[in-house]
């Protein structure tokens, strides 16, 4: 029996161990992919131009390939939605002061928004967040940076919010009933000892709401406007990074110069994320030894 047991632990240890090293196969095929693919168009335009350029014309008689549009526009709407979509007094109400029933009807809710398409999100955002922008600020046109903050924000909100009630609960009740026993309020309690206990959870959520709208597309370019304005106004009509690629790849031609240069902005992006997670983890790892 126990011969069994051990044979059946290797196994199990042996298909997770390929099933991680598949994992990780498949993000570096990835990487190696897009270095290969987006290096040629940077060699040719020149990385300074390519990434501090003001003016993105890649099907004009004389093209320009400047993408500091798209990034602007990719770190402000994900900013923004970071802002608005990180609701910490709604988190600890969530996991520390609602009823059962109140507690369980929003979970249902929140599970609910996380199983809703992109694609939904974008279509009730241009039908019905887009003209009530027009409408209430007098604008010639709703699709904006604003309008993608928006929706960004509540697409995250999904994750932010199980991620981070999840960390909340695991607080241990002696932190809480010492921070009591202290006379300390059960509001001060939550939001000075709960809340700094369960910082890498949240710090983990946040990772994943970043990731998200980073990495959104489809909703974004239906309440963005998709025009590659510089982002000077939440009023504007911008594109992002995502959507650069998602809307122009259909008609470059293979080999061409604009596909090269979308295959660029897709390793531009893909190294910023890298470049968030590790900056995050390098904090929280400081913190931690700080502790």
């Amino acid at each position: 029996m126990a011969q069994k047991k051990k044979i059946w632990e290797a196994v199990i240890h042996g298909m997770f161990l390929i099933l991680g090293l598949i994992t990780v196969g498949c993000v570096l095929l990835i990487t190696v992919y897009l270095v290969i693919s987006g290096i040629p168009a940077i060699r040719k335009i020149g990385l300074g131009a390519f990434l501090t350029g003001k003016v993105w014309e890649s099907t004009a008689a004389q093209p320009h390939y400047g993408i500091l549009p798209f990034i602007l526009t990719s770190v402000y709407g994900t900013a923004g939605a970071i802002v608005l979509g990180v609701p910490v007094g709604f988190l600890v109400y969530l996991s520390k002061v609602a009823p059962k029933g109140v507690k369980r009807a929003l979970n249902s809710a929140v599970s609910l928004l996380a199983g809703i398409p992109s694609v939904v999100y974008g279509l009730v955002g241009m039908l019905v967040l887009v003209p009530a922008i027009r409408k209430t600020f007098h604008l010639p046109d709703g699709a904006s940076l604003l309008a993608a903050i928006l929706v960004l924000a509540v697409m995250i909100l999904p994750s932010i919010i199980k991620v981070s009630v999840t960390a909340l609960d695991a607080v241990p009740k002696e932190y809480e009933d010492a921070s009591l026993a202290l006379g300390a309020t059960p509001i001060e309690t939550y939001f000075r000892v709960s809340v700094p206990a369960a910082k890498s959870g949240i710090a983990a959520a946040v990772v994943l709401g970043v990731g998200r709208a980073i990495g959104e597309a489809m909703a974004v370019m239906m309440v963005s406007g998709n025009v590659s304005n510089m982002p000077t106004s939440i009023f504007e009509s911008v594109r992002f990074l995502t959507t650069a690629v998602a809307s122009e790849m259909a008609y470059s031609g293979p080999g061409s110069l604009q596909r090269q240069a979308l295959f660029s902005i897709a390793l531009v992006l893909y190294l910023f994320i890298l470049l968030i997670n590790a900056s995050l983890n390098f904090f929280l790892k400081r913190d931690k030894e700080g502790d």
